[in-house]
């Protein structure tokens, strides 16, 4: 693939800038509880990137002690009215790519893919499990909500917190940057549903400073740099109803979603680069004979 002189600007910007760095300042900051400061500066980014504080639960700014606050607002109990049927898309944001997996690799960008086994942290059993399966690779964007909802209902497995670099997840570095979401920091969420397995992986990226989950809380930090793994296959069940929250980030940042075989049959409505709303239709379930 030939990049455009900007697209390799931007990759050798992600390669340059020191995004722990970045991360650890970004996080520190979104903690802080400054006041009027807090609230000048979430009002600013409200303004820059049209955020609508209408769905919002609590729609005034003033009301936010921290950005962590604002940035994982919940939405009011009826904007985003779950669709009667199929799966659910999982978060508000964009698609940047959905299909079918093939040979074990997921189309990231032209002339980009990356594995399943790579994206799953080398786990090969696991990836096994959705050999000929479908992904979709979801973008959320600073303005969009923060929270990842259960497009089924599911029974958690495991969580695999992987560590990683932290590259932006944005379109351009996407199409840039080799690989990107299975080098990225991201924690894996397996869970058993009745159509089979499901995984739900959370990309994190520069400036995200904390993904969390709602069965354990803040996942990251810490970092320490190995692989740490939760089994819940043998602890009191984690089930979440189709819909639910299951785990949320600060700023924007990635979700990728694994199905086995031909599960789904995606919205013929879906396409690159298309909106989209948690709670909407992503699909109808595939009919066995």
């Amino acid at each position: 693939m030939t990049l455009s002189l900007t697209e390799r600007m931007v990759a050798a910007a992600q390669y340059a800038l020191p995004k722990r760095a970045l991360t650890r300042i970004a996080g520190s900051f979104a903690r802080a509880e400054w006041g009027r400061v807090t609230h000048w500066a979430i009002g600013r980014f409200v303004a820059r990137y049209g955020v609508n504080m209408a769905e919002a639960a609590n729609p005034h700014i003033d009301s936010y002690a921290s950005f962590n606050d604002f940035f994982t607002r919940p939405l009011r109990a009826d904007a985003r009215p779950l669709a009667r049927s199929g799966y659910l898309c999982p978060v508000d944001g964009a698609i940047s790519q959905f299909g079918a997996i093939e040979r074990d690799q997921i189309f990231q960008a032209k002339g980009h893919g990356y594995s399943v086994q790579a994206l799953l942290a080398g786990d090969a059993a696991l990836a096994a499990e959705f050999a000929g399966g479908q992904f979709a690779t979801l973008y959320l964007s600073p303005r969009d909500y923060h929270r990842i909802h259960m497009p089924c209902a599911g029974r958690l497995r495991a969580m695999v917190h992987v560590p990683g670099a932290l590259f932006s997840v944005n379109p351009a570095t996407a199409r840039a940057v080799p690989g990107l979401f299975a080098r990225n920091e991201r924690v894996v969420c397996v869970f058993d549903t009745a159509c089979g397995p499901m995984a739900l992986v959370l990309v994190g990226a520069a400036i995200v400073g904390s993904v969390a989950t709602v069965w354990h809380g803040r996942v990251n930090p810490p970092r320490p740099g190995h692989v740490r793994c939760w089994d819940y296959a043998q602890v009191a069940p984690v089930e979440l109803a189709r819909g639910a929250e299951m785990g949320r980030f600060l700023l924007g940042s990635t979700v990728v979603l694994l199905l086995p075989g031909e599960t789904l049959q995606f919205n013929p409505a879906w396409a690159p680069g298309a909106a989209i709303r948690m709670g909407e239709c992503m699909g109808q379930p595939v009919m066995r004979g």
